[in-house]
């Protein structure tokens, strides 16, 4: 069995402005837009933990989360590690992995990120 590629992303349009997240699981696009105001790097967050609460939905075992926002991607993995106490969006997202906690958080490139994809497509030039 393969393990399945989560792609998330999150924006805030103007920044800081309204967040909109995206989720792409087994190919289908997954949009939240009603998630309040914030910074691109609460969106990056909230999408991190939308990707994970559906994975959880989905009763996934194995999956790997993967997004284009670097500092989300390593804060995550450092929040992960033993002894650590990550407060804030941090603290949100450790306290869901402990129901199922994903085997890697990864990095991309903007445009190898589905999610972004989907977002970008919201919002033509």
């Amino acid at each position: 069995m393969r393990r399945v590629k989560v792609f998330f992303d999150g924006g805030a349009r103007p920044n800081p402005g309204p967040i909109e997240v995206a989720v792409v699981v087994r190919g289908a696009a997954h949009v939240f837009d009603d998630l309040g105001e914030g910074t691109s790097h609460d969106a990056e967050w909230l999408a991190l933990i939308h990707a994970l609460k559906l994975c959880q939905a989905q009763d996934l075992r194995d999956f790997v989360l993967i997004g284009d926002a670097l500092a989300v991607v390593t804060q995550a993995n450092q929040a992960l590690a033993p002894k650590s106490a990550p407060a804030g969006h941090a603290a949100t997202f450790v306290a869901l992995a402990r129901v199922s906690r994903p085997a890697h958080i990864r990095w991309v490139k903007r445009q190898q990120n589905l999610a972004g994809i989907v977002l970008a497509a919201r919002h033509p030039r």
